[in-house]
């Protein structure tokens, strides 16, 4: 195939000739003619995964055509036998191909790589360029760009270590990784082992770079997730996001940026990734971002703040710093009374999420015969969390927005 592949691109018959290069080939003996003392009857088969297969349309015609002429060329003069070229889909090897799968979008893969780029992030860590695509990819059975070499393993190499003359982020846009327009599966193992502890052992670095992925990836429902640690470092997987619970994080990042608190960002990225999978660990963190929010607007509205107030203090003073629960409201207005309990019952959030915490959240030892709750009672106390802090911070601009027009 290598003499036909060059046979091609000699001709100028580009798109065949990659053809070639890129996908596997398999010769099947589908027939045999008795004329003229027998001949067999054979076929190469290129094995093209479905989504290719499907965009090449009419042109596979024309390319089966081009390579069965230059696979004559090629063995004529060797056998009488007949050979002819057929671009077939690869067979899917899931398992779970019934499922809904939801892909990641060329534009999301695109800025993360772009941001890769701009950050001048070296992809593949402490490791070199073909240490880290093998522990991805079989490089070995993978083509070689460079006919001096027989795979992928040969000219990443050369190029890469032994001359360094591939630009710095080339394998974005190499076609036989297909981090554009392949498998989410693929883009997603990439990200994931560009964070991991061998390529990157600094935990801040893969914090960060993990934290700008998810900025992109959960547009899309998916995000990097810390599954495990070694070494003490995050080692990161993938996943679909639950639509559970996702709005109260997005209010909860929105109430985050506009305190400007970047403490609780970090506490509602820990929320994001214990509700299904630490309950415990999200009932806690919700009660700490109720207490982070009280302090961060106490501070901005100059009230002071004791080492020794715990959580109801907090709530008090933000109560009667902001009038949560104002005296204005007459009984003549319709409604009054229920707008007075439904703001009481809202105060009344963060002394719930205390003694919740408390009996089934994170910070206190357990006997052998604790049962925790279910993911469905952590999305309970953070809806929770979320409701009290969207409104007090909406308060809290309300009043500070009356205070400056005078």
């Amino acid at each position: 195939m290598a003499t036909v592949y060059a046979l091609l691109e000699a001709e100028g018959m580009t798109e065949a000739a990659n053809f070639v290069r890129l996908y596997p080939a398999r010769a099947e003996q589908t027939g045999y003619d008795n004329w003229n003392g027998g001949t067999e009857i054979w076929e190469i088969f290129f094995d093209v995964p479905a989504r290719d297969y499907a965009q090449l349309g009419q042109q596979r015609g024309q390319l089966e055509e081009q390579i069965t002429s230059h696979l004559k060329s090629v063995l004529d003069a060797e056998t009488q036998d007949w050979y002819s070229a057929k671009i077939v889909p690869a067979r899917e090897q899931r398992s779970d191909w019934r499922k809904n799968q939801t892909s990641v979008p060329r534009q999301v893969r695109t800025n993360i790589l772009d941001g890769l780029k701009l950050e001048n992030v070296v992809w593949h860590g402490c490791l070199d360029g073909v240490e880290f695509l093998s522990r991805l990819f079989d490089l070995k059975k993978l083509p070689s760009f460079d006919s001096r070499f027989d795979d992928a393993a040969g000219d990443i190499w050369q190029h890469c270590i032994n001359n360094d003359d591939w630009e710095l982020d080339w394998v974005f846009t190499d076609d036989r990784f297909r981090l554009i327009d392949g498998p989410s599966e693929t883009f997603l193992r990439f990200l994931c082992e560009v964070v991991h502890p061998i390529v990157r052992p600094d935990r801040d670095e893969a914090l960060k770079l993990a934290s700008q992925f998810n900025d992109q990836l959960r547009q899309a429902g998916w995000e990097v997730y810390e599954e495990e640690r070694i070494a003490g470092r995050p080692r990161f997987s993938y996943r679909e996001i639950s639509n559970h619970g996702s709005h109260a994080v997005s209010r909860a990042r929105n109430v985050a940026d506009s305190l400007d608190a970047g403490w609780m960002a970090k506490e509602i990225e820990r929320l994001e990734h214990a509700v299904d999978r630490d309950p415990a660990l999200a009932i806690g963190t919700a009660k700490e971002l109720v207490e982070t929010c009280c302090k961060t607007i106490l501070t901005k509205r100059g009230v002071a703040i004791n080492k020794s107030d715990d959580l109801g203090d907090l709530t008090k003073k933000l109560t009667k710093e902001l009038q949560l629960v104002p005296d204005g409201i007459t009984d003549a207005a319709k409604g009054a009374e229920s707008i007075r309990l439904i703001l009481r019952n809202l105060t009344q959030i963060t002394s719930n999420l205390t003694r919740l915490r408390g009996l089934y959240g994170t910070g206190h030892g357990r006997d052998g015969h604790h049962r925790g709750l279910q993911p469905r009672h952590a999305r309970l106390a953070v809806a929770s969390a979320v409701a009290f802090i969207d409104f007090v911070t909406e308060t809290y601009r309300y009043r500070e927005l009356t205070k400056a027009k005078g």
